[in-house]
């Protein structure tokens, strides 16, 4: 199986992107339904929010799409920062940047699970890491390139898919297998995510945690050998 997936990276990056872009949407719906309608890895929903919320509407939130998106530009910052002057595709320091990412999942679960009422900062706070881990996930991602598949945002996907078909531009085998894909999975995250919070919101935190780990261990297996 490794040997497979060494000698198509392209295909195994693929699979670990959708892999992740289906975390995200645990991740979302975890954040939407259990933090007070802030999204962690969708950043553009958050501004959106934000824009909103500074007008007053409907009681939306400001601080905590705030603090969502400074700590996911702070995750993708160190992300790029880590990942920088490599070539594209996966490395050991890819496997460093996921891990992180999934070890701040564990600390957020945990966190939620050993305080069983947390204090609004206390939910701000795990706000703020899930922003943290998704957009160090989202700069790792980038480095990968995996065309049409950011694992944390689909909208440019779905312009794809449709500006491509056949009743758009009439794209010769465009992608729209993987483009499909990735808009099912988000999607399929997020009503996982939003069943999981009927057993505990650290439930749906800890998926994504768990998925995380396994990319980074098939990504790790499955890199290139570095010299």
């Amino acid at each position: 199986m490794i040997s497979t997936m060494r000698r198509h990276p392209a295909g195994t990056h693929l699979g670990l992107m959708l892999a992740l872009t289906f975390s995200t949407g645990v991740i979302d719906a975890v954040g939407f339904l259990g933090l007070d309608r802030v999204f962690t890895g969708n950043m553009t929903g958050n501004i959106v929010i934000l824009g909103m919320a500074l007008t007053g509407a409907d009681d939306l939130p400001i601080l905590g799409p705030v603090l969502a998106l400074a700590g996911f530009m702070v995750g993708a910052a160190v992300a790029g920062r880590l990942l920088r002057d490599l070539v594209a595709g996966w490395s050991t320091k890819t496997t460093v940047v996921f891990s992180l990412v999934a070890l701040v999942l564990v600390a957020a679960g945990v966190t939620m699970i050993v305080l069983a009422d947390p204090a609004e900062p206390v939910l701000l706070g795990v706000t703020t890491a899930l922003g943290l881990a998704m957009g160090a996930q989202a700069g790792a991602a980038r480095h990968i390139a995996v065309k049409d598949v950011t694992t944390v945002v689909v909208t440019s996907t779905i312009t794809g898919l449709a500006a491509d078909s056949v009743f758009g531009s009439r794209v010769d085998k465009h992608p729209w297998r993987r483009r499909a894909g990735a808009i099912a999975l988000i999607g399929a995250g997020a009503a996982v995510g939003a069943l999981a919070l009927n057993v505990h919101i650290a439930f749906g935190i800890a998926l994504s945690a768990a998925i995380t780990i396994l990319v980074a261990l098939l990504g790790h297996l499955g890199r290139p050998r570095e010299e």
